[in-house]
């Protein structure tokens, strides 16, 4: 016989993948409906994870797409942590560099604000001296 499939914890591995700070946050990840297994929606934190499967994280700083390759046995280093995964993300979408020039509104001639001697020329309709 082959040897019984291994299998984690999914607030557990989160945690080891680095995706969140403290296992706390992984749990809460989780029951907020930020992860999908195999594209299941997953609402229970001891929910159990194997090899192969593909996580869906959506996290503040983006959404990760992420093959499970290894089920981890404690916390390590950010490098270790990178092992565990394979990460099928779609590229981030390329920020602007600088501030973004402001629209110009265009006008026609004549329209807008008066100049200060169109404002005496109209005062001079209406107040007669």
């Amino acid at each position: 016989m082959g040897e019984p499939e291994q299998k984690r914890r999914l607030d557990k591995w989160l945690w080891f993948a680095r995706c969140a700070k403290t296992r706390t946050l992984a749990q809460k990840l989780v029951n907020g409906g930020h992860v999908r297994i195999n594209a299941e929606r997953c609402v229970n934190a001891a929910t159990r994870i194997k090899r192969g499967d593909v996580l869906t994280v959506t996290l503040p700083r983006g959404i990760k797409v992420l093959k499970i390759v290894d089920l981890g046995e404690n916390r390590g280093s950010a490098t270790l942590a990178a092992l565990l995964y394979e990460d099928l993300s779609p590229p981030p979408i390329p920020k602007h560099d600088g501030p973004r020039p402001l629209p110009q509104a265009v006008r026609e001639k004549g329209a807008g604000r008066p100049t200060k001697r169109q404002r005496r020329d109209t005062d001079r309709l209406i107040k007669p001296d």
